[in-house]
């Protein structure tokens, strides 16, 4: 059996992929894996990283007002689409499982054509164009958030196999080593996705400044960032600013409070360990999709959702400490984020895999 998995162009797309990858190759669901991508997005560097076979397409972006890429977008997915077949006819292509995106649309058009089982997975609370196009004919539909999409089950997001099996205590003592914390302070941990985010970085770092100094503050402020964050946080003793993690278990466990963007990935990874939220939603994200996964985490008690438009250094810095002053509040909302968790997303969607082989 032959697997193609479909998701390119940012780490929402490509992680959740790349997650079910190392699954079917761990439970050998399939015999052979390929990914479909594009030299443009993450996954040219990230899927030959983790040591999959990266298959190029041209990008099909999806215009979301009218201009020229709208009138010449009939041309170039026809391209795409032919190019998909060819691989999916050369691979032998058993199954194709999409994640969303513009690499994806192609791919659900071409498995199609060829009568070849699809699985669609939407990690959104909204789902992207892609997706919903794919849902109308795909074999099985699966997600995240319960009712995002017509006809799905919910599965969860296939998450990284360190961070899918958390153990708090182990990766605290690791984390307050690595990054010489000390336990007995309370520590906020600052992200803002695979790339960084650079307002919610200049509110991060402008907020600590007016935090006590018994708060001790871990920012990942991305590689672009880095620097200017660096400059901004000063010899503050207080401040770590990091440009990238790959220790992602280990800040999670160190962290009494979590301050981020609101993508998919990161709202899994926050309800796995089971940390309290103040959730700032990228304003310029298609659909507004990020508002809406906040949403979900705000109904269910887990975080406190602010867009970026309402907020300054000072509402941060009060709304912050407003939770960790409050220990009753602190542990209700870290609940609540257990409450959303699904430790075996990736397990769930290799079952929906396999279920295409036996009832294609």
């Amino acid at each position: 059996m032959h697997i193609v998995l479909a998701g390119g162009g940012t780490a929402g797309h490509i992680e959740p992929a790349l997650n079910t990858a190392d699954e079917i190759r761990s439970r050998n669901c399939g015999d052979s894996i390929s990914i479909l991508g594009t030299s443009k997005g993450l996954e040219s560097v990230l899927v030959p990283a983790r040591g999959y076979s990266l298959t190029l397409i041209p990008p099909v972006p999806l215009p979301r007002r009218i201009n020229k890429d709208l009138f010449t977008l009939p041309s170039r997915l026809h391209e795409a689409i032919g190019q998909t077949k060819h691989h999916l006819i050369e691979s032998k292509a058993s199954v194709v499982v999409g994640f969303g995106g513009y690499v994806a649309l192609p791919a659900y058009f071409a498995a199609k054509a060829l009568n070849i089982p699809i699985v669609v997975h939407e990690a959104n609370a909204k789902p992207g164009l892609a997706n919903k196009i794919g849902a109308r004919f795909a074999t099985k539909v699966v997600e995240t958030v319960e009712g995002s999409i017509s006809n799905a089950i919910q599965i969860g997001l296939p998450l990284r196999y360190s961070i899918a099996h958390f153990d708090k205590s182990q990766n605290r003592s690791a984390g307050l080593g690595l990054w010489n914390l000390d336990a007995a302070r309370p520590t906020i941990l600052v992200f803002g996705g695979s790339q960084g985010a650079r307002r919610l970085n200049e509110l991060c770092a402008g907020a600590v400044a007016k935090f006590p100094e018994g708060i001790q503050v871990l920012h990942i402020a991305g590689a672009l960032d880095f620097d200017r964050v660096s400059q901004i946080a000063g010899a503050r003793a207080n401040h770590r600013v990091l440009g990238f993690c790959d220790q992602m278990p280990a800040a999670y466990a160190v962290a009494d409070l979590i301050i981020s963007r609101s993508g998919a990935s990161s709202l899994t990874e926050i309800s796995i360990a089971g940390r309290p939220s103040i959730l700032v939603p990228f304003p310029y994200a298609a659909d507004d999709h990020q508002t809406r996964n906040a949403e979900v985490f705000e109904r269910a008690g887990a975080a406190k959702l602010v867009q970026e438009r309402d907020l300054d250094e000072g509402k941060l810095a009060a709304l912050a400490l407003s939770i960790l002053n409050d220990p009753a509040i602190s542990e209700r909302m870290a609940a609540a984020a257990r409450s959303l968790a699904i430790p075996d997303a990736a397990e769930r969607v290799c079952a929906a895999i396999e279920a295409t082989f036996s009832n294609p």
